[in-house]
């Protein structure tokens, strides 16, 4: 990675960590959205049975997906995030829930760097997840190196869940019909940057940075990493959709995220 990357890359880990710090008190009303509800119910088909795993979750924030692993039978969840703040609004609002059992552990770093220095399980996990990290990956070293990470602690044959930008353009993304909004977006080598808002109350906001080899669905750079069976989980399979198809064909039409599921196959 080049000095001029390499900086880019600290400068784009640096907006993350200032606003999700800033908007961690109010993050938690994400959930209450369609759109968060939506990528909830599509996180929790992914992750489907997770009886006896162990969990790694990168760029967990508050631990919301965390805390479905535990519910679906997780052993352990290490939960790694760059936003103090977010971390510390998931363990008052789950309060000692997890603390006291240790099930759920908090470590504060960079998923874009080696995670080498913080005590996660050296043989790796059943499951790793990676929830919006690639959304804040403005180079292809970035992405490549959160992508590292993911190999680096899944174990050959294990799980991965990871919820991605599908279309920044979407109308549904003008119209925050589903709570979001995304506006001021402008190219960036290979990809965009934009400002993401999120309708809950008190709005959340923050600069996203993601390229096109990832929001355009493209299973190429997972394969790279040694991820197989790379697939999209249809919304269809949401009960929230299910219910209410009409309220959610626009979104359909030009979805706006999507969560992929994929195998860990070989080490490179």
């Amino acid at each position: 990675m080049s000095e001029a990357t390499s900086e880019q890359a600290k400068a784009t880990s640096e907006q993350a960590r200032h606003d999700y710090d800033k908007a961690a008190s109010g993050y938690a009303g994400y959930s209450e959205l369609p759109s968060g509800q939506l990528e909830a119910e599509l996180v929790r088909i992914a992750l489907g049975d997770c009886t006896g795993c162990t969990v790694l979750d990168l760029g967990g924030g508050m631990g919301r997906h965390a805390r479905t692993a535990l519910q679906l039978g997780a052993t352990a969840v290490d939960l790694v995030d760059i936003s103090a703040g977010m971390m510390h609004a998931g363990q008052q609002q789950y309060g000692v829930e997890f603390d006291a059992t240790a099930r759920l552990r908090f470590w504060q770093a960079d998923v874009a760097q080696p995670l080498d220095h913080l005590p996660l399980r050296k043989e790796g996990y059943d499951i790793v997840m990676a929830n919006w990290v690639f959304s804040f990956a403005g180079s292809t070293q970035a992405l490549h190196a959160m992508l590292a990470n993911v190999r680096r602690h899944l174990k050959p044959g294990g799980r991965f869940v990871g919820v991605r930008d599908a279309d920044p353009w979407s109308p549904v993304l003008q119209t925050g019909k589903y709570g979001g909004l995304c506006r001021d977006i402008s190219p960036i080598p290979g990809g965009v940057r934009y400002v993401c808002v999120l309708q809950s109350t008190p709005p959340v906001e923050f600069v996203g940075t993601c390229l096109e080899v990832v929001y355009s669905g493209s299973t190429a750079v997972y394969e790279q990493f040694g991820l197989s069976e790379v697939a999209t989980v249809p919304y269809t399979s949401a009960p929230v959709v299910q219910r209410d198809p009409a309220f959610w064909s626009e979104f359909l039409q030009r979805p706006c995220l999507a969560v992929v599921t994929a195998r860990g196959s070989i080490r490179l």
